[in-house]
């Protein structure tokens, strides 16, 4: 089992699961945080932390869908591993669904 970042991370980014992670297995890209899944060591930590539930075991990753998006981007995207503040506007996006297909953005430019 590992844990991965799903679309509620989408524009929130709140990151206490950064703080928190023994093994630094969290990527940022411009709006969401993945978890490279082959350095996670499945301690299950972040998942409480994130005041969004944006982490997820995956257990729960029905058709693999936040597997290959955690896979992919924790490959491309810069490695983070203290905590920053989050985008200023998150509050309004904390409950919006379908995040992924509005507003996900490949890459940090």
């Amino acid at each position: 089992m590992t844990y991965l970042v799903n679309d509620k991370c989408i524009k929130c980014k709140l990151m206490d699961c950064v703080e928190v992670c023994p093994v630094d297995c969290f990527y940022e890209g411009k709006n969401m945080l993945v978890i490279k899944p082959d350095e996670c060591i499945d301690c299950g930590v972040c998942e409480p932390e994130c005041p969004v539930d944006a982490i997820i075991s995956d257990n729960d990753d029905n058709n693999g869908k936040w597997l290959e998006v955690n896979k992919k981007y924790s490959d491309i995207w810069p490695n983070i591993s203290e905590k920053k503040d989050p985008p200023k506007d998150h509050e309004k996006f904390k409950d919006e669904e379908n995040k992924y297909e509005k507003y996900f953005k490949e890459n940090l430019e």
